[in-house]
């Protein structure tokens, strides 16, 4: 026979568990029992107190934990009986009301999952973002991996932008050193924008060994406080000028970049290909993006308060997770408060609520194919593709993440077979201008 369950507020659903006192009696005897065999009381050899000390001593314990054990059990197995939908068990506590000497009744608090109608998607209007990747892309990108491969020659003339300088520098506002404004043998590159303004121009055209003041207007927003607004008179001097040497594209840049025979050509190819699936990647996951954002509008969700805490707890544990990797002193920050994540951690269950939803219903799962192509996209990038799409596929655990990215490739497939959509065409740089998607 199916349980009475109670509507309590939102998604809080309570049932009572009834628990015969002649079970937990036995159980707590047989703790207890234990319990004695374990004790090492002062005057008494192991395991020879008696019982009725070691009830007075572990008893209430005992009967608390069989107690919260039998109730989680029945619980559960009630919940799997009646297929309830049980997101979470809020709380378990004894019943005002005992009619029974031989039962105790025990509430049972729970959250049950919301019941999902997913909205109108022909209603919905999508940007779906594509991007071409043409030659001159492949060229800005060569340039890119020229520059990451800049060498510095010195050079004995006055200094320009795109050199990399050497300096001595110490600053004064109204005759005064100030922190900060000081240090010797400090390399920059002119032109970069990496000191403000007037200091770069004062360095550009000086030649080694020369001194000279400039004078420097801090902004009024500048990030230093204490200069922020203020001219200071900074005297510079210049040790060393280095010029940047770009490595050809021959024959030598194509091997450094991986093409053993040294064919430029092949190289080009290469680039061609890799930033073509960057490209992909990254249009992909904004339209994607774009298609979860109007699912969520379009489908309300009222979100369990046991999944949000554990989305939540797993948000915070993962920022300090990072904080620690960036070398941060997580044990002395205090735990990061619940507000932090809890916006972000509501959008995420909601979403995999109603994903779950759309997936069941359409049956969207994706299969042994698809999930293989997943991982061939992965391994695309490696020297032995089939040993890293091997190392995925043989194991039940790491296949999870692109079966995952799979099934979402499915449902953003079928949400866009169902909307309206509008194509927009990036170009290159926009495209990799913008933020990686989280």
């Amino acid at each position: 026979m199916a349980v009475s369950v109670e509507n309590l507020e939102g998604l809080e659903r309570k049932i009572v568990l009834s628990l015969p006192w002649s079970e937990i009696r036995t159980q707590v005897a047989a703790r207890l029992k234990n319990a004695q065999k374990r004790a090492r009381i002062d005057g008494f050899r192991p395991g020879k107190a008696p019982m009725k000390m070691i009830e007075g001593m572990y008893g209430p314990a005992i009967q608390d934990e069989v107690l919260n054990d039998a109730a989680v059990t029945e619980f559960y197995r009630i919940a799997a009986e009646d297929k309830l939908k049980v997101a979470g068990l809020q709380a378990l506590t004894a019943e005002n009301e005992q009619s029974d000497e031989n039962v105790l009744k025990v509430a049972a608090v729970f959250e049950t999952f919301p019941e999902i109608t997913v909205g109108d998607l022909s209603a919905c209007e999508i940007e779906r973002v594509t991007a071409e990747v043409g030659a001159e892309d492949v060229e800005k990108t060569i340039e890119i991996l020229r520059k990451q491969r800049t060498r510095y020659e010195y050079v004995e003339r006055a200094a320009q932008n795109g050199d990399r300088v050497i300096i001595d520098f110490a600053g004064k506002i109204d005759g005064e050193a100030f922190e900060g404004g000081s240090a010797e043998n400090y390399p920059f590159m002119l032109g970069e924008g990496r000191m403000l303004p007037e200091f770069e121009a004062g360095v550009v055209g000086m030649k080694e060994g020369e001194s000279k003041d400039v004078s420097v207007v801090f902004p009024a927003d500048y990030h230093g406080a204490d200069v922020a607004g203020k001219t200071a008179v900074f005297t510079i001097t210049l040790k060393n000028v280095a010029e940047a040497q770009l490595p050809e594209v021959n024959e030598e840049f194509a091997r450094a970049l991986g093409i053993t025979d040294g064919d430029v050509s092949k190289m080009r190819e290469e680039i061609h290909k890799n930033i073509s699936r960057e490209i992909k990647r990254r249009v992909d996951d904004m339209t994607k993006e774009n298609v979860m954002q109007a699912l969520r509008a379009t489908t309300p969700v009222q979100v369990p308060k046991a999944l949000l805490t554990q989305e939540v707890e797993r948000l915070r544990r993962e920022m300090t997770e990072n904080f620690a990797a960036q070398g941060l002193d997580t044990k002395n920050m205090g735990e990061l408060p619940d507000t932090l994540f809890t916006e972000r951690a509501e959008q995420r269950v909601a979403l995999g609520l109603i994903l779950s939803e759309l997936v069941a219903q359409h049956d969207l799962q994706a299969n042994d194919e698809q999930i293989r192509e997943v991982v061939a996209g992965f391994a695309e990038s490696y020297e032995d593709p089939q040993e890293v799409i091997d190392w995925y596929m043989n194991d039940q655990e790491r296949v999870q993440g692109p079966a995952s990215l799979a099934t979402e490739a499915n449902v953003v497939a079928f949400i866009l077979s169902k909307a309206k959509v509008n194509d927009k065409n990036m170009s290159f740089d926009d495209v990799m201008a913008s933020a990686p998607q989280a």
